[in-house]
């Protein structure tokens, strides 16, 4: 979720600073999906929480666009990914389910976009209404594709690091 609120930071100077700062904490909830090969990405919004109906709505998207081929979604081990319904509607739409390991952020691609679009929206930022701050996100998710194309691209390359497997050798007395 993107949080309009005060985003705490510190400044050393001999002088005090104060920075303006929302007086809310409302949440923009969005929950998306991004293709790794030809860039494009969906996504659904809303103004309370993510549920299994939302994860529903986003595969019902997903599945609209009308991918040729095997469609795979890579997710976290998030509650509402894992139940009956959202699996059986996955299924329903021939899109395979893959979860990921347990505490692996960096293994999933849409977390870096997920970065990428705080630092473009939300930090750093005063959006006194939260209307303004809705439409801030909206317009950096809408130019995801086209005006901030180039940065996704770098930010987000399909490179991983691997690491060799190293014998481990106990000394015995």
């Amino acid at each position: 979720p993107f949080v309009c609120g005060t985003c705490l930071w510190v400044v050393w100077s001999t002088t005090r600073v104060f920075g303006r700062a929302a007086s809310s904490r409302q949440r923009f909830i969005v929950l998306g999906a991004g293709n790794a090969v030809t860039r494009e990405s969906v996504a659904v919004t809303n103004l309370t929480v993510v549920k299994r109906e939302t994860r529903c709505e986003l595969l019902r998207a997903i599945a609209a666009r009308g991918l040729v081929g095997p469609v795979t979604l890579v997710l976290d081990n998030a509650r509402y990914q894992r139940n009956a319904l959202v699996q059986g509607l996955a299924k329903e739409l021939g899109i395979t389910l893959l979860f990921l390991p347990s505490y692996s952020p960096n293994l999933n691609l849409i977390e870096r976009l997920w970065r990428f679009m705080k630092r473009q929206a939300a930090y750093g930022g005063y959006h006194p209404p939260f209307a303004d701050f809705r439409a801030t996100i909206g317009a950096v998710l809408g130019g995801i594709g086209t005006t901030h194309a180039d940065t996704r691209a770098a930010c987000m390359p399909l490179t991983f690091q691997e690491h060799r497997v190293v014998a481990l050798c106990a000394a015995l007395k």
